[in-house]
């Protein structure tokens, strides 16, 4: 284990029981006035995964550590912290067993629930125990919650396992680790998938997944989508199928997609591409990014790969990132673009396993000719390698968070050793996307109000929308979005659609329209959206709504 700062260190704790202010974080770390990129505060915590709470905060969630910014009640380190959009502060939160590099997502009544993890490291806490069956739930009410851990377990242990909501609110869990991290020894896999109910509840059976058998050792963090028809797109290496989860197992073996290797350790980024009724909900996947080996010198792929699961004849179809990066992750925008932000040109996921950092944001238009897709949208100047976040938030921006390449945090680089550049981030950014720049931010739509908050997929009756509008907008979308749990470049669960509405009327200031929920549960599975106003291209302020 590398050293750092210890938790025994009466002084530093003292000092560090809050994080530096937002004012604090940007005197010390100035950017351009004129980027994109701005550091708005500190994490707390080490971002390994994060997700946009019902609330409107930000819940980061991290792994045992020596050190974080953030001490509990106790006298210990938080290792998850809620941020506060408004404040740009940070709160610890406790937990009772280790999520390092778990999985998560939202259930169907908003709770957060983060499953499995890794064992304990009581010589630096004694109060956390193993994880690698855990399963946390959150709930930030107006009581403010911890982490809930009544003592639920998985059927299985799981570090490194994905999870997707199902269209009747179950989660579906697979993939991990059973007892170590060297994924090429085979006794290390889980190549098994497991049901929790409705209600976060486990069962006690963990079923075979034989495409993870089959790409050992990629097996871990697979790509998971929900498809329209209820079954899933899953993505290992460089394979895909059709699963059913209910007992038909594969229904399809899709073509491998060109280039190297996609999920971890080289992990390039898989995005569900938005839905809508003009495109009949049908599923479009894009993957984007990937690498070689696991080690610090492989390079990293540029390819990207198109395909649509539930056509005739799925093929892939190629293109080419502007640049090769790992650890990309790709974040859909409320105009149905996707952000590519995050990683490295070489390299792989794992600490001290990474170089060439990049800074860029690439935005890919899925709607144009390939060849015309991408554009080069400002570039940051703060490393986030492995251990990084990025997410959209209800006004429109994305937020950038963590990198944390080391075993345990290191405050400044360390140069002597390539394994030990790139120190702990726990600066805090936040990207605005060409649609907010500029004049645009004073076009967007606002006073948004919608009739009702609870909605439902299927319903023929519409719900409605009213907001002012630019006397001269002319085109308007409605975007619903869930941003899902993130962690590793995963974006789990993330999905956004496209409502159909009527009665917009161009040029008139007082709008009013009626939206129509889409047909199945499977296109939109029950859980905490966002509902997003789009004039011409400018989101208003997103609105938090539930689906059931």
């Amino acid at each position: 284990m590398s050293d750092g700062p210890q938790p025994n260190d009466a002084e530093h704790m003292a000092n560090h029981q809050h994080p530096p202010s937002a004012e604090d974080a940007k005197q010390a770390f100035p950017q351009s006035f004129n980027s994109p990129f701005q550091v708005v505060g500190q994490s707390g915590v080490p971002a390994m995964a994060a997700a946009l709470m019902p609330n409107g905060n930000v819940i980061f969630v991290d792994k045992v550590e020596n050190y974080t910014q953030l001490v509990l009640d106790n006298g210990q380190y938080a290792y998850s912290a809620e941020y506060n959009l408004t404040t740009n502060t940070a709160q610890g939160l406790s937990l009772n067993t280790n999520p390092f590099c778990s999985g998560g997502a939202f259930l169907a009544d908003g709770r957060l629930v983060s499953v499995g993890g890794n064992g304990p490291l009581s010589e630096i806490d004694p109060t956390v125990g193993d994880g690698f069956q855990g399963i946390r739930y959150l709930e930030r009410g107006v009581h403010h919650e911890d982490w809930y851990e009544p003592g639920h377990l998985l059927s299985t242990p799981r570090w490194y396992a994905s999870v997707q909501i199902l269209q009747d609110k179950r989660l579906f869990v697979a993939s991990g680790s059973l007892n170590g991290m060297d994924p090429m020894q085979s006794e290390n896999n889980n190549p098994t998938f497991e049901i929790l109910d409705a209600d976060g509840m486990p069962g006690n059976e963990s079923t075979i997944l034989p495409i993870l058998s089959r790409n050992q050792p990629y097996y871990m963090y697979p790509f998971l989508h929900l498809l329209k028809n209820g079954q899933l797109f899953i993505f290992v290496a460089r394979s895909a199928e059709i699963y059913d989860p209910d007992g038909q197992g594969t229904v399809l073996q899709l073509p491998n997609l060109p280039g190297t290797y996609r999920t971890y350790p080289n992990t390039g980024g898989s995005v569900l591409l938005p839905l809508s009724k003009e495109n009949e909900w049908e599923p479009e996947i894009v993957i984007c990014g990937g690498g070689s080996y696991a080690d610090i010198a492989s390079p990293a792929d540029r390819t990207c790969g198109r395909i649509k699961p539930l056509s005739e004849s799925p093929e892939w179809h190629m293109e080419e990132m502007p640049e090769p990066r790992v650890m990309v992750e790709g974040v859909l925008l409320p105009d149905g673009k996707v952000l590519w932000l995050n990683g490295a040109r070489r390299g792989a996921q794992g600490f001290g396993t990474a170089q060439e950092p990049c800074f860029g944001a690439l935005i890919y238009d899925p709607e144009q000719p390939s060849g015309n897709r991408w554009s080069h949208e400002g570039t940051s100047n703060i490393p986030r390698l492995y251990h990084s976040v990025a997410l959209l938030l209800l006004d429109g921006t994305i937020m950038i968070a963590g990198s944390n390449p080391v075993e345990q945090p290191l405050l400044e680089p360390d140069y002597s050793s390539p394994e030990t550049s790139y120190a702990t981030e726990f600066r805090v950014e936040v990207y605005t996307p060409p649609y907010l720049s500029g004049v645009n931010a004073s076009r967007r739509p606002h006073d948004i109000r919608l009739s009702q908050t609870n909605l439902t997929s299927a319903d023929d009756e519409p719900f409605n929308i009213t907001f002012t509008s630019n006397t001269n907008s002319t085109d308007l979308k409605i975007a619903l979005y869930h941003g899902g749990f993130i962690t590793h470049s995963l974006h789990m669960g993330q999905r956004l659609l496209f409502l159909d509405h009527k009665g917009f009327t161009p040029g008139v200031e007082e709008q009013i329209v009626n939206v129509y929920m889409p047909p199945s549960s499977s296109i939109t599975p029950a859980g905490p959206y966002v509902i997003y106003v789009i004039l011409d291209g400018v989101p208003g302020l997103g609105q938090f709504v539930v689906v059931s």
